[in-house]
């Protein structure tokens, strides 16, 4: 089986989760934004990772783009975030990203980084802003993703796991 890797990573974390499927699998890694419709349509199966941000996936629209060229190709997709695991926010981004032809793919979720200093200008203003709003609530309140966000502050944490490609690496197997 031939497959190939795509990725879209803001700050390294989707980066890191697509090496270590290489690692596993051994298919190339291609960032979205360098790759071609041609190869990529060459191969068997397609996995596209894509950082969350305001619940879209990074990356995605190379699939939607492309779909038609790659119907018949076995394609999973693979998200990652800052927040924790939450069944119901996953499905709610699989939802919101998922749609039309891109209904059925398997798709799964990441837990990334998070590190303000690292973070662009724009990300970094957006992010304040958000924790601001969030301060204002009862702690007691806070959804999984707001006290996740307390509580990281404006420290770097990293919760990348190689854990989280295992679920993946079983839907390769899948072929």
């Amino acid at each position: 089986m031939k497959g190939i890797i795509l990725y879209q990573s803001k700050y390294g974390a989707t980066k890191r989760y697509a090496d270590w499927l290489a690692e596993e699998t051994g298919f190339p890694v291609v960032e979205t934004k360098k790759a071609q419709i041609d190869d990529v349509a060459q191969y068997d199966t397609v996995i596209l990772g894509g950082g969350i941000y305001a619940s879209g996936v990074a990356g995605l629209s190379f699939l939607k783009k492309n779909i038609d060229r790659l119907s018949n190709k076995k394609i999973i997709v693979f998200c990652v975030g800052a927040s924790p695991y939450e069944e119901e926010t996953i499905k709610y981004i699989a939802d919101h990203n998922m749609q039309g032809q891109l209904q059925n793919m398997p798709f799964f979720y990441c837990r990334g980084v998070w590190d303000m200093d690292g973070m662009n200008l724009l990300d970094r203003s957006l992010c304040r802003l958000l924790k601001k709003s969030v301060s204002k609530k009862d702690p007691a309140d806070y959804e999984l993703w707001e006290k996740a966000l307390m509580d990281a502050r404006d420290e770097k944490c990293d919760w990348t796991d190689k854990a989280y490609i295992e679920p993946i690496l079983e839907e390769i197997k899948k072929s």
